[in-house]
């Protein structure tokens, strides 16, 4: 959540920069209520002091302590509606955009940083070169699920090894992590209440499936005090996305599924050293596409395209010859101090005083490597793959 104490004395300044997400409403309906709240809590302090009577009260004092009573009990009922009201806006309020982030809600409005590799022509999708057994799947599953099957399974089981090696060479611990958390892991990684219709759920569990290693590994550290920054990890999970709102969209092949593999790129740092572990996320996000020889394209995501928890996102998208255009592959975000503060999680500095750290994620690998890998060489394997059990040759 953003930082209460710092909204309340520069209110301007962050009306401005959420109006850039289209939360300025939700953030002034958030401080009506925060200063309903403030104002009751010294009429509750009040009455509660009015209580304390040294010694035997007299007759008199009876009955108005008994009033007092009455009184406060009404206040403290106001006061907690006050919060919950409070607090319920509060988790509404998303994490405030960068500056340098580009203005707009929509991919159009993304600013292009760079272009890497030459895009190839026209050619045949995904699935006329690997092996999907997409019928099947939606007999067993329902759309938008899909088998990989044979040599297809062997170069998706490589990405995933190559991925977590490059990882650990850079100094993030591989960790594969539940995929099923507790309601308020969703909550605190910001991805409730705005992104609900997304997530399934297994109510009779009160469970849901992520849609992100980055759940998990956020909520790793949950309600804890850290002792050193930074701390680094590479996830590998299942992630399971309902697509909601997405009816019409990419219904061909395995772009757009229910179901994929990721591994995921998590950092916790010192405030002053976010930007810094940004750029250095990105670095290693596009070291592994250019070891594929994926052309490529980096955006800045524009601001009102940005999702709750992120501050500021990098985008890199593939080039995919059967469509004949760029389809992002990865992201990587900055969340800042909006992730720990709802998760309760802080850091001793060094001079022993407890700050709330930032959080940074990034994607290192996901099922879309493989569709575009498959489209851009034609079934060709990279030799980059071959050491970690990937074929030649994809052989349908």
């Amino acid at each position: 959540m953003i930082d209460l104490k710092a909204a309340r004395a520069d209110p301007d300044r962050f009306r401005a920069a959420l109006a850039r997400k289209g939360a300025a409403d939700a953030f002034d309906s958030m401080l009506v209520a925060d200063e309903r709240w403030r104002a009751l809590v010294p009429k509750v302090d009040e009455l509660r002091a009015k209580l304390n009577i040294k010694g035997k009260p007299t007759p008199q004092q009876v009955l108005e302590l008994g009033a007092v009573k009455n009184q406060l009990r009404t206040l403290e009922d106001d006061l907690v509606s006050a919060e919950a009201e409070r607090d319920a806006w509060l988790a509404q309020v998303p994490n405030p955009p960068d500056p340098s982030a580009p203005d707009g809600n929509t991919d159009d409005d993304a600013e292009e940083l760079r272009r890497w590799g030459k895009p190839g022509p026209e050619g045949p999708e995904h699935t006329e070169i690997g092996r999907f057994e997409m019928e099947r799947a939606a007999r067993l599953s329902g759309s938008r699920f899909g088998f990989l099957v044979g040599d297809t399974a062997l170069v998706a089981m490589a990405l995933y090894r190559f991925a977590l090696d490059r990882a650990l060479a850079h100094g993030h611990t591989p960790v594969v992590p539940p995929v099923l958390v507790r309601e308020e892991a969703m909550y605190g990684t910001g991805f409730f209440p705005t992104d609900r219709s997304n997530i399934y759920a297994l109510g009779e569990d009160e469970l849901y499936l992520t849609g992100t290693s980055e759940v998990a590994l956020a909520g790793l550290h949950m309600t804890e005090i850290l002792d050193a920054l930074p701390l680094r990890y590479a996830g590998f999970s299942t992630c399971f996305r309902r697509e909601s709102g997405a009816a019409g969209k990419d219904t061909r092949g395995m772009f757009r599924v229910h179901q994929f593999n990721k591994v995921e790129l998590f950092v916790y740092c010192a405030p002053d050293e976010s930007e810094e572990e940004h750029d250095r996320v990105l670095a290693i996000e596009e070291e592994l596409v250019q070891a594929l020889e994926l052309p490529y394209r980096v955006v800045n995501v524009a601001a009102g395209d940005l999702g709750a928890p992120a501050a500021k996102k990098y985008d890199i998208e593939a080039w995919f010859p059967s469509q004949q255009r760029y389809r992002e592959i990865t992201s990587t975000s900055n969340t800042t101090d909006f992730q720990a503060r709802r998760l309760g999680i802080r850091y001793r500095t060094e001079d022993k005083k407890l700050e709330t750290p930032h959080t940074l994620n990034g994607t290192a690998v996901t099922d879309r490597w493989l569709l575009s890998l498959l489209e851009n060489f034609q079934g060709e394997v990279p030799d980059v793959l071959r050491e970690f059990g990937a074929p030649a040759r994809v052989n349908k």
